[in-house]
């Protein structure tokens, strides 16, 4: 299919009329033609988005409200193309789109909702006569630049809070599901956003760093929201500091699932395979360091490996649990990794082969520190296995890492579990439950390296507003001179 981009609410191809294609990571056929835009391109993105704010920044919550509502229900209306769209472009599979549909909608419901939420405060002046208040004020133009592995999640989550707090956005599409992307545009248009209010610039992989720096360098733009791996948001975060704009990060993981040895079995085990393998571990929570005390091993791992054999991969079009990963040769890094472990004593105990861009769920018993999966962000279905020897080493273990995303502990004590929980450096972290799970309503983020700042309710609201100082104070006041 081709496509345009979204500026100013109208239907827009690059200026110079380049375009490139998304290639079917299945199929190899191309799945979807989309603008290259250049910086000239992204200079007008921000320029349409500064021209509605001025008008969307004095709507009444209502207002915004009811166009956020009203996206929320195009957005569910639109999930069976959706779902087409994405499973051509990144190789998903239909239940984990719909998911992410479903999901979407809530988080613009919950933008909604917060509308009236957006308050300031009274603070006792120290001058006689004077009511000082910090008020809550749109930013301005706010760049999103969201990823492809939850497409419509993590592209509805860059704009949604931003667009309640009154705030106009720009949304860079990720290259790798043009597409999908502009689907979250269209939802706005059809709920009769303002033009320029909500804005989609697609571009080609080879030109990224120029588009990006262009909307970044934007005078419109006043911040920038990022999801995806640490590297190229380090990138992003030094270009932003130089132009003294604000950002906020979410970035890799290397999320640890703790088993202590009085959890329940197969609670762990079904908590790990879906922290694990769902999306074919390509989510920032993905479990990507599953932790065992040893007393408990054996037969966790026993059960664990049995339920990963049985996970059914292959194309996303059938009836499976694992579909493609998002590129081949995003497939044949997996290959390496488990040669890399093998290698330094590593056992594959399930899955292990690759059909093209289709990797079974994998896991690696014994793995140590001096693996590439011990430390890497896999983002695929390939999971490390490491026994511990008590508390104090599970929680060395859980930290041994540069990220801080999620992480999850199991255990029938509570009260234990609430100890290694609090010890264990992450913005997120469940007990007895798996590493992934998101709601619209609660703060995402986490430390480290893997970012900061929160999205998600009212922690969202910090993210895209300023706080002003507002006083009204007495005329007949007396001055020293």
């Amino acid at each position: 299919m081709s496509i345009s981009m979204l500026i100013g609410g109208q239907d827009v191809a690059a200026l110079d009329g380049s375009t490139f294609d998304r290639l079917d990571p299945v199929t190899g056929e191309v799945a979807t033609t989309a603008p290259a835009a250049k910086a000239a391109d992204a200079q007008a993105a921000a320029k349409a988005a500064a021209a509605a704010f001025p008008a969307w920044s004095k709507t009444s919550p209502a207002e915004r409200r009811a166009v956020l509502m009203k996206a929320a229900d195009e957005l569910e209306a639109m999930a069976p193309e959706i779902i087409a769209i994405t499973t051509s472009e990144t190789g998903a599979t239909a239940p984990w789109t719909g998911f992410n549909c479903m999901l979407a909608a809530g988080m613009l419901r919950e933008a909604g909702a917060i509308t009236t939420q957006i308050t300031g405060e009274i603070i006792p002046a120290n001058k006689p006569g004077t009511l000082a208040m910090a008020q809550r004020k749109p930013l301005g133009v706010c760049l999103g630049i969201a990823p492809w592995n939850a497409p419509i999640i993590l592209g509805t989550r860059a704009v949604a809070t931003a667009i309640a707090c009154g705030n106009t956005a720009i949304l860079k599409a990720s290259e790798l599901c043009p597409a999908t992307h502009l689907a979250i545009g269209e939802a706005f248009r059809r709920a009769g956003a303002p033009d320029g209010v909500m804005n989609v610039v697609t571009n080609a992989p080879e030109d990224a760093a120029e588009v990006v720096g262009a909307l970044i360098a934007a005078p419109e733009v006043r911040h920038i929201n990022f999801t995806g791996s640490t590297g190229v948001g380090r990138i992003i975060a030094q270009t932003a500091a130089t132009h003294l704009k604000p950002v906020l990060l979410e970035l890799g993981g290397k999320a640890p699932l703790v088993i202590l040895d009085d959890a329940d079995v197969e609670a762990a085990v079904n908590g790990a395979a879906f922290g694990a393998f769902m999306n074919q571990g390509q989510i920032c929570m993905s479990t990507e360091r599953i932790i065992v005390h040893e007393g408990i091993a054996d037969e966790f791992i026993a059960a664990f490996a049995a339920k990963a054999n049985a996970l059914p991969a292959g194309n996303p079009r059938d009836q499976v649990v694992l579909g493609s990963l998002v590129t081949p040769e995003a497939a044949e890094k997996m290959d390496a990794i488990i040669a890399d472990a093998t290698a330094k004593g590593g056992k594959v105990i399930a899955g292990g082969k690759r059909d093209g861009s289709v990797v079974e769920a994998t896991l690696i018993d014994n793995a140590t520190p001096d693996m590439t999966i011990y430390a890497k962000e896999s983002f695929g279905p390939v999971k490390p296995i490491i026994r511990v020897k008590d508390d104090e080493e599970a929680i060395r273990v859980a930290n041994d890492t540069e990220y801080g995303l999620s992480a999850a502990v199991y255990s029938q004590d509570i009260q234990r579990a609430m100890s290694v929980a609090d010890r264990i450096e992450s913005g997120i972290c469940h007990i007895n439950g798996p590493t992934v799970a998101d709601e619209a309503q609660m703060p995402f983020g986490g430390v480290k390296d893997s970012g900061y700042g929160r999205f998600g309710g009212k922690a969202g609201i910090d993210s895209f507003t300023s706080v002003r100082w507002v006083t009204i104070e007495d005329p007949h006041q007396h001055f020293p001179f």
